[in-house]
């Protein structure tokens, strides 16, 4: 159990028990980690709910970046400025590999730092791996969720200071996507994290902080799915999944999901997958398999593998003249994209999509009323079937 501090003001040191990964690949192990207090514009979460998402695991298994270690993974989180909730429990001291991951971690927000005036103690949040700082050129745009002061974090420090506030003895225990909410308290800056009504639950909108939202986003905001439309998704986990939830609320006709896993076809089912295509179980590619359900060519396609491969298939996979390939996935190795020019050339379009597009503060409280009422209501009120 993590000791927090005994007085709000000023915020202290706390110890708390947290999954350290000491290198790639190497078993996650709870540890006791010292959390510094928030500085300028960060607040201290206390940690109710976080989920796992595909790059949390892409991440600690790579080798790119040896050096980030040791290090806290997870970004997909909730919390509240609360004293009032317990903070989450591993189910193991030491967590072998991806599937002894539980997928649900409680997590909660402590104390707030100098200058925060959006957050209070007692609050409840969303933290999110990129921020809106409402003033760069980005974020005034309203064009790009891409923050030039809050973008993707990949030094494993703070925005502010290039710092790390994880630390085990003294030495630095580093970040990941200046989130790290596999920790029972974790800082962010408050930029990178959206309030929520605390009538939420917490265990079920965490997911609205990366992969639901993602797929969602590339749905309605990337490619602007319409209606009647055919849509083709390489990869039925939870971003394949909200994808295909967000192209049946457009109103696309024909849905087909794409995945080597069987049990995801009645998975997929639930979420508007109209039909399945198991690449394993087949004899010729997979994009010609899409062209004969489509007459042709899907109108948008969707990669949320993480392999630069099947981003090529889903660029064969889509219709000349106008087919839209948007590509989600992080992969985890050969990063490079490589496609025949006549693919282009014929009037395909390729688009990558970060976050599905959402700017943090702005959009994610429309998403969190969606699901409060029921429209999206699915993909976050039963993870147990991603």
């Amino acid at each position: 159990m993590a000791a927090a501090a005994s007085s709000p003001s000023p915020p202290a040191v706390i110890t708390c028990r947290a999954a350290v990964a000491w290198g790639p690949g190497q078993a996650l192990v709870m540890e006791d980690v010292e959390v510094a207090p928030p500085g300028p514009l960060e607040i201290r979460v206390k940690v109710v709910s976080t989920s796992i998402c595909r790059s949390d695991v892409t991440q600690w298994q790579s080798t790119a970046q040896p050096d980030l270690f040791p290090r806290i993974f997870g970004h997909e989180a909730s919390g509240s400025v609360s004293q009032s909730l317990s903070p989450f429990a591993f189910t193991a001291h030491t967590i072998h590999n991806a599937d002894s991951l539980t997928p649900e971690v409680r997590r909660v927000v402590e104390s707030v730092g100098e200058g925060v005036t959006e957050f209070q103690v007692g609050d409840h949040a969303l933290t999110v791996f990129i921020g809106e700082c409402m003033s760069c050129k980005h974020c005034v745009s309203g064009k790009s969720n891409m923050c030039q002061t809050l973008g993707l974090e990949r030094k494993g420090v703070m925005h502010s200071d290039q710092t790390t506030r994880f630390s085990i003895g003294g030495k630095p225990v580093y970040h990941y996507c200046a989130v790290s909410s596999f920790s029972e308290y974790a800082v962010v800056h408050s930029g990178c994290a959206v309030k929520v009504s605390p009538t939420m639950p917490m265990d079920r909108i965490c997911l609205l902080s990366c992969g639901a939202s993602a797929g969602l986003g590339a749905a309605w905001n990337v490619a602007d799915v319409s209606k009647g439309s055919s849509v083709v998704i390489f990869g039925l986990g939870t971003v394949g999944l909200s994808v295909a939830q967000g192209a049946k609320l457009r109103g696309a006709s024909k849905i087909i999901g794409v995945d080597t896993n069987p049990a995801k076809q009645e998975k997929g089912k639930a979420f508007g997958v109209t039909d399945f295509i198991n690449p394993a179980e087949l004899n010729e590619p997979v994009q010609q398999v899409v062209k004969r359900l489509t007459d042709g060519g899907a109108d948008y396609s969707f990669e949320c593998v993480g392999d630069t491969g099947v981003v090529s298939t889903a660029l064969q996979s889509c219709s000349d003249g106008w087919g839209l390939t948007v590509t989600l996935g992080v992969p985890k190795a050969k990063p490079e994209v490589s496609a025949h020019y006549g693919l282009l050339l014929s009037g395909r379009t390729l688009k990558g999509s970060l976050f599905g597009g959402w700017r943090p503060k702005t959009d994610i409280p429309l998403l969190v009323e969606k699901y409060a009422n029921k429209v999206i209501w699915k993909i976050v009120a039963e993870p147990n079937v991603l």
